[in-house]
């Protein structure tokens, strides 16, 4: 890092109304911490109008101070960079929340500001390598600069010290866990042109910790978003239980017309399931962070879109006006369908959003990327408003979101409980033809009030191709319903066939619809 950035940063921060750098104050904090320049005024209006001014002015990229030491490790010796735990921000205040940095170095380049927030009065917090062990991951921290900054923060309560609950480091990355304490999806601030190319990753550059009262398990975080296309300010409101919630809002502000916007970004990791074989080579039967996109509609529909993991890049809309939610889940929690000892998939929290206001028209967009194997987040769901960002606007967006087992609000309708897929044709019969049998299984509802001479009916729609072999039958190990039907592909292509099915009874809907899209295989692969 140039002496001369330095200096030139450090009087772009100070006509911003941000605390000026270490070299020109220092006051001693508890634990361990140091804060940063003189106590400046500090809200969330402030904040809003700090990014509303960021967007007027051309875009300046981070500029990346990381040593050469950091930037050439490795995950495990980076990872080998611990925070002292007695360093702990809010640990001297016997805080129910406590909060520790990330050290920047492996892929963590660019450094973020952290400021501490009390009684509406704001200080940078300072960097410091004692605040770190540096010992086994090779590092010299004698060599490391003293205004390095951080790669992020970590959140723990008093009910465990060692266990993170929430992390907030990389871009505009965050995530967090739920009572069963297992990381998995990832949300972020903002997704810009996903499933295009190129895609624009926003940055949240700076942030704002506010020390919670002593006594209270919520806690509120500030960000500055900003990225070549828009700056915005964003407040979240992290209330800590067993199922933990973001009470998140967003203000916006482009400084170019955006294509593909996306709110409320969620990001996971879907290789293989029990619906999608295509990239299953490992032992494991099931390998994925989530297993479908829910969707309850404006109009109020609840439909269920299991995941896949395409060969290309798929993209779809579901169109919708101010949706109630949506939310990528992980409804299988049997460890037997996982057999993973190590990072227990049955565990992974869903992640819900429930908008707090009206966002009208627009579309829940699901990008499904190809992905080798479960390094990889090939899954991203958000909602897109059907009005483009311009520049000039102010966007004001707020939501809600759930890291949970179970989402907040669930159908009073039987849910989808598995997708099966398979070859086609009836068993002991020589087949003919090529088609591809789907076994959906429901439970939940109103079965159990289900007459022995109920006539329970599969309503299939396909958009292309010939449906048949029709059938709905009880299924006694789930106490629910299995639907089953061939498709027939009936042209030569091999675009995306779309499904949708429901059972009914009556007239009336038993079931969430079921949609999914499958591709056709070549002609020449279609064996039977």
């Amino acid at each position: 890092m140039r002496r001369r950035e330095v200096l030139k940063s450090a009087a772009a921060l100070a006509a911003a109304g941000f605390p000026l750098p270490a070299l020109l104050w220092s006051t001693p904090a508890a634990a361990g911490v140091k804060l940063l320049g003189k106590p400046q005024p500090f809200d969330y209006a402030w904040l809003k109008g700090l990014a509303h001014a960021r967007a007027a002015a051309p875009y300046q990229p981070p500029v990346s101070v990381i040593p050469k030491a950091l930037a050439d490790l490795d995950w495990d010796h980076w990872q080998a960079i611990q925070f002292r735990d007695e360093h702990s921000l809010w640990a001297d205040a016997d805080s129910r929340i406590q909060l520790r940095f990330f050290h920047l170095g492996w892929h963590m380049h660019t450094p973020v500001q952290l400021y501490q927030v009390a009684d509406g009065q704001a200080q940078q917090i300072a960097y410091d390598p004692e605040l770190f062990d540096h010992r086994r991951s090779g590092v010299d921290a004698q060599r490391l600069p003293k205004d390095l900054g951080f790669a992020g923060f970590r959140l723990l309560s008093h009910t465990d010290k060692v266990r993170d609950i929430a992390a907030f480091q990389g871009a505009s990355y965050f995530r967090a866990v739920d009572g069963d304490m297992q990381y998995g999806q990832s949300a972020r601030g903002l997704a810009i042109d996903s499933g295009l190319n190129p895609e624009e990753f926003p940055d949240f550059v700076s942030w704002w910790l506010e020390r919670p009262q002593q006594d209270s398990s919520t806690f509120a975080v500030y960000a500055l978003l900003d990225s070549p296309s828009v700056a915005g300010a964003y407040r979240f409101v992290v209330d800590v239980a067993d199922t933990l919630t973001m009470d998140i809002d967003a203000a916006l502000y482009p400084r170019k017309p955006i294509e593909r916007i996306g709110i409320a970004p969620l990001t996971a990791m879907y290789q293989c399931g029990e619906n999608d074989r295509r990239a299953a080579n490992d032992w494991r039967p099931e390998i994925h962070d989530v297993d479908g996109l829910q969707l309850h509609t404006g109009w109020g529909e609840w439909i269920w879109r299991p995941i896949v993991n395409p060969a290309g890049v798929r993209v779809n809309s579901y169109f919708d006006d101010s949706p109630r939610g949506f939310g990528l889940l992980q409804r299988d929690r049997d460890f037997d369908h996982y057999q993973d000892d190590g990072v227990f998939y049955e565990k992974r929290p869903s992640l819900w959003v429930e908008p707090k206001a009206r966002w009208g028209k627009g579309a829940v967009m699901l990008v499904e990327l190809s992905t080798p194997d479960e390094t990889n987040d090939n899954i991203v769901a958000f909602w897109n408003p059907v009005e483009k960002p311009q520049p000039g606007q102010e966007l004001l967006f707020g939501y809600k979101l759930y890291w949970c087992r179970t989402p907040p609000s669930v159908p009073k309708l039987a849910t989808v409980r598995a997708t099966r897929t398979g070859i086609g044709g009836i068993v002991g019969q020589k087949r003919s033809y090529f088609s591809w049998r789907f076994a959906v299984d429901f439970a939940g509802g109103d079965f159990g009030m289900l007459g022995a001479h109920a006539k329970v009916e599969p309503v299939i729609e396909a958009s292309r191709g010939q449906v048949e072999i029709t059938s709905a039958r009880q299924l006694d190990s789930i106490s629910g319903w299995r639907a089953m039907f061939d498709l027939k592909p009936t042209d030569d292509s091999i675009e995306p066939i779309n499904l949708r099915l429901y059972l009914r009874c009556d007239g009336q809907p038993l079931t969430e619809t079921w949609l999914y899209q499958w591709t056709p295989p070549p002609p020449a692969e279609r064996r039977f």
